[in-house]
């Protein structure tokens, strides 16, 4: 694969209907997307600027656009010319046709609807004593003096705590072996050959050596136990339980409906597979940039002292913790775990000064927007402090995507994010592995980095009872 020093020989294109960009083949962007796509993204935005065109086999134009204008347009337009679950359809058959990312129109919101109660702010406390306990039974067990990968430990927290508030499974053999599998699942999409299961014609089952039939065979004994833990659950009855997919088989839509064991399982799955790889890997980026900046850990860790004293920091006290809540922010603007987010355009529409034809899908580019110099001086710079009393521009600032379509977890997420920061950072004095150079990776669908992030732990205090 070519490097980032290769020239790519980007030539402008012909004046035509759609904004400029590559003339490489299709396939070849796509492989640049897939494995280096930070340098390939950067690289057109200087030969370009705003918007660019791209094209990758079996999908329509991409147009990407990095201006606030622009973007206010789009996530302010029309949800029925602008459609996110169309342009979201190569992910179908990994999270399933019912899934909230892949619906349009009233099924969307119906879906929506339903789904939204769970992730009320109010929750949060309950899960914040959750997420603690979960990531203090984790430190107990990192090593210390030698080198391990924190990406992997945050995967392990981000998975059992959405076991925990999803499923309300925190002990059996049912978590057991969903845990296994799952992790097994996100071992193989996060690899190498996952970025081709974005590939239309990899995604089949061509035998169980094919990328497609690895992951349908993974995702086939998923299912068996999503089906039977729903099955067993509609039996026993959700009354008294306060889990997540209790709440949704309680769930009724305006017509006193309720969600069918298919949507059930397509949105477990989309919890599952999005909700804790976007986390853990977030959490991943966080540790990166904080132990790139000592003074900045040390600003944090005096405010976590400030707040919770000698004892341990409770749920309540999060809304209290500015500098924390900036630091989240500032990971999540230096570096968004998803690079875009898309409409596809159901007629011809007028975008940022742009004439687009319908088909074409107009996607916000999280990443090129963050790392602006006119909305972000000095944007390579992880600087916490931009975000201390100010109200970020939603249209400049988008790491959950925006408008109707905005994440419908980001404050879970958020709040997440929190709490197992300000746990690690209470009790483990860590800094990063020796001669690591951090580099950015695709995993599927999000940008992590490379080799899992390795730090070494230098000291574990105990937990804090609480």
């Amino acid at each position: 694969m070519a490097t980032a020093a290769v020239d790519l020989e980007l030539e402008r294109a012909e004046p035509g209907v759609l904004p400029p960009g590559p003339r490489l083949p299709a396939l070849v962007q796509f492989l640049h997307l897939g494995f280096r796509p930070i340098a390939f993204l950067e690289e057109c935005d200087r030969r370009y600027g705003t918007p660019f065109t791209l094209r990758v086999p079996a999908r329509p134009p991409l147009v990407m656009f990095s201006d606030p204008e622009a973007i206010r347009e789009i996530f302010t337009g029309d949800p029925e010319l602008l459609r996110a679950g169309e342009a979201n359809n190569l992910l179908e058959p990994m999270l399933g046709q019912h899934s909230l990312l892949l619906l349009d129109g009233p099924r969307h919101l119906r879906e929506r609807r339903l789904m939204l109660p769970p992730f009320h702010g109010e929750r949060m406390q309950a899960y914040g004593r959750v997420m603690r306990e979960i990531a203090d039974r984790s430190i107990d067990a990192w090593p210390v003096g030698r080198p391990f990968p924190i990406h992997e430990r945050m995967q392990a927290i981000t998975l059992d705590v959405i076991l925990r508030t999803v499923f309300g499974l925190d002990e059996g053999d049912v978590l057991d072996h969903l845990r296994e599998r799952l992790r097994r699942l996100m071992a193989f999409v996060s690899g190498t050959l996952g970025v081709l299961l974005l590939m239309p014609w990899l995604q089949r089952d061509l035998g169980p050596f094919t990328p497609g039939g690895r992951f349908v065979r993974l995702a086939r004994e998923i299912d068996d136990l999503l089906f039977a833990e729903i099955a067993r659950r509609r039996a026993d009855g959700v009354a008294g339980r306060d889990d997540i997919l209790s709440m949704l088989i309680a769930a009724r839509d305006e017509d006193g409906q309720p969600m069918s064991d298919q949507e059930l399982r397509d949105e477990m799955v989309t919890l599952l597979l999005a909700g804790h790889e976007t986390t853990a890997t977030s959490l991943a980026w966080a540790f990166h940039r904080l132990l790139g900046r000592p003074d900045v850990l040390g600003k944090l860790r005096a405010e976590l002292r400030a707040v919770a004293g000698d004892g341990p920091l409770e749920p309540e006290h999060v809304g209290r913790l500015e500098y924390l809540d900036a630091v989240v922010k500032e990971t999540a603007r230096l570096s968004p775990v998803i690079p875009q987010v898309s409409r596809r355009l159901q007629a011809p529409t007028r975008i940022g000064g742009c004439d687009l034809p319908a088909g074409v899908v107009a996607s916000p580019c999280i990443y090129l927007t963050h790392r602006r110099p006119d909305l972000w001086p000095s944007p390579a710079l992880f600087d916490p402090d931009r975000f201390v009393g100010a109200r970020p521009n939603p249209y400049a600032f988008f790491p959950f995507g925006g408008g109707v379509r905005r994440c419908l977890g980001a404050a879970f997420a958020t709040y997440e994010m929190k709490i197992v920061l300000a746990e690690v950072l209470s009790r483990v004095e860590l800094r990063a592995a020796p001669g690591y150079t951090v580099r950015t990776v695709r995993r599927t669908v999000t940008l992590a980095p490379s080799g899992g992030m390795p730090v070494v732990v230098e000291r574990v205090a105990p937990a804090q009872p609480g």
